[in-house]
């Protein structure tokens, strides 16, 4: 059996038949520095109460697969040294090891569903990196769209990756991938982008009927909604690219790759953005929280009408 650990209040919100949010755990140990990644933690979560959901981070920790963690257990993960960083691949193995590890967005996808959670809360996914066609660098979060059945809001892949190479590999995977109230898909830090986005729904009604009749065809895999962040916290595009460009030559210079290459490229562009790539990714994610947390909240009234 999963060793799952639920907390008290997704127990009661499973319980109760609330609406329930998931939220990865990688922000917290490989995504921002300390003390901005609890903070932001504790901010997601309550935006998702706020907008009527209830928000269940998800991580493993000695062993045991979390659906919601307490405040102390969110501390504690954000300050524990050498967490791995857990995708499709070695989360099974990071369990029956007892060890511990963040989620990624295909594994919190995977213990989202194994939960009974529906939909899904992150900053960006992963997605095609660039020079791919050498080193194969694609990320699991791409067939885990293809494959399990959870609604994933981001703000469009991340800005660091090959974009056009990440559309058309969702697309031949036949994932829907919705913007949310524009024509243009965003681009993370970017409220907008070059690509014009396959699916528009501007409500979360919308979302949740689409998600119900793929359901109801039988067709399996996800729904990515790309929600733009708002512009007021965006950093244009124009402004990104050779910004990324330099962060991309650094990694390849120093030789960094796998796992190690979002982190460190997220973290060169913070301190190439003078921290206002930070501050972009807070807004964002805390804005895909709201989102999820109506989505969630119009699948469950979907349900019980």
């Amino acid at each position: 059996m999963i060793p799952f650990s639920f907390s008290p209040e997704v127990q009661d919100a499973k319980q109760n038949g609330q609406a329930i949010v998931a939220l990865e755990s990688t922000i917290i140990t490989h995504g921002m520095p300390y003390p901005q990644n609890v903070e932001t933690a504790r901010s997601v979560e309550q935006d998702v109460r706020e907008a009527g959901a209830i928000p269940a981070t998800i991580a493993v920790i000695d062993g045991a697969l979390h659906i919601g963690l307490s405040d102390q257990e969110l501390v504690d993960l954000a300050n524990r040294k050498n967490v791995a960083k857990l995708s499709r691949a070695d989360l099974a193995v990071c369990i029956a090891q007892k060890k511990s590890g963040a989620t990624t967005v295909a594994a919190t996808m995977i213990a989202a569903k194994a939960a009974g959670i529906k939909v899904f809360a992150t900053g960006g996914i992963g997605g095609v990196h660039k020079g791919a066609e050498t080193s194969f660098d694609v990320s699991a979060d791409l067939h885990e769209l293809a494959q399990t059945d959870v609604v994933v809001v981001a703000a469009g892949a991340k800005a660091i990756l090959d974009l056009d190479k990440t559309w058309e590999v969702l697309e031949t995977l036949g994932v829907p991938v919705i913007a949310y109230g524009q024509d243009n898909l965003p681009a993370f830090w970017s409220s907008s982008s070059e690509h014009r986005a396959p699916l528009r729904l501007d409500k979360a009604e919308d979302i949740a009927k689409s998600v119900q009749m793929r359901s109801e065809l039988g067709i399996p895999g996800g729904h990515l909604v790309c929600n733009p962040i708002p512009q007021e916290s965006e950093i244009q595009a124009e402004i990104l690219a050779p910004i990324i460009l330099q962060a991309l030559q650094e990694a390849e210079a120093a030789s960094v790759t796998g796992k190690s290459v979002t982190p460190y490229l997220l973290q060169r562009i913070f301190e190439l953005t003078e921290g206002r790539s930070l501050s972009s990714n807070i807004a964002l994610v805390r804005n895909n929280a709201r989102l999820a947390a109506k989505i969630a909240r119009a699948l469950y009234d979907q349900q019980v009408s």
